[in-house]
């Protein structure tokens, strides 16, 4: 059985090990690189701009050609701030070079471990397994002006999201993530890819050392208490909308469409304004 991946402590364990993370960029960007040292919890001094940014998984590549980060996010959906972390690693590099140059390729990784809600800025919802961007213009014709190699890609193991069109590099990754995530999905990972097959070895759970599992259960002790706080937050505004539309004269019905709150719950909150008056 596999640790969560959404763990940070699991998490960090698996990517910061050089083979997984080597053929975890060149499933993802199809390019070969080497590294030797992997950062967690990377800061830039003095800090870019007015934000201390702190990336969860960092590396340069030996040959120095090329910076990847990867970041799992599991608390906060406003897809400004992973803009935000890849322009900073952008002007990070950029302040080595000379003459506006930028030394190294900046390839970043954002993998959505929680069901979120994003619309685009047409209202749209975005319902995706796979984004890229990068940040080459267009001309006229619609044609790509290949300009820079920059690159941040964004990973969405939810099952609602897939695609049947999924490149098969990009599915494995899917798939271990999944699988880790939810135990009764029914999922074959593809162990010919010696990617998946270390990712897998590392976190297996009968393979983690004391100290790996006291710190994961740490983790999930306090994601637990996080989404107390924060179910508890939705339930009691849940109650002021639903107060407000009892004033306001309306059905339990309607009432129940804007909240989710069952009959009886509306039921008290109108006693107890009743008792209020």
């Amino acid at each position: 059985m596999l640790a969560p991946l959404d763990n940070e402590t699991i998490f960090k364990k698996v990517f910061t090990n050089t083979e997984v993370f080597q053929h975890f960029v060149k499933d993802l960007f199809d390019i070969d690189i080497t590294v030797s040292k992997i950062e967690t919890e990377k800061r830039f001094l003095p800090p870019i701009a007015n934000i201390d940014i702190k990336l969860d998984i960092y590396a340069e590549t030996d040959d120095h050609r090329f910076v990847i980060e990867i970041q799992k996010i599991d608390y906060d959906y406003n897809f400004n701030r992973f803009l935000n972390y890849f322009i900073s690693l952008l002007i990070e590099q950029q302040k080595r070079g000379e003459k506006y140059e930028i030394p190294q390729t900046v390839l970043g990784v954002v993998v959505i471990t929680r069901p979120y809600k994003v619309n685009q800025l047409t209202g749209e919802p975005v319902h995706a397994n796979i984004m890229s961007l990068d940040f080459n213009p267009r001309d006229l014709d619609d044609k790509i002006v290949m300009l820079w190699k920059h690159r941040l890609v964004f990973l969405n193991p939810n099952p609602k999201y897939q695609n049947e069109n999924t490149p098969q590099n990009y599915q494995d990754w899917l798939d271990l993530f999944q699988l880790s995530l939810d135990k009764n999905v029914n999922i074959v990972l593809n162990l010919n890819n010696k990617g998946i097959a270390k990712a897998v070895e590392i976190a297996e759970l009968d393979n983690l050392d004391a100290t790996t599992v006291s710190e994961m259960k740490k983790g999930e002790a306090k994601k637990a208490m996080l989404n107390i706080y924060k179910n508890e937050g939705k339930d009691e505004r849940s109650d002021e909308i639903a107060s407000e539309m009892i004033k306001a004269g309306e059905s339990n019905e309607k009432i129940k469409k804007y909240t989710g709150l069952s009959d009886n719950r509306i039921d008290f909150l109108r006693e107890k304004q009743e008792k209020a008056e």
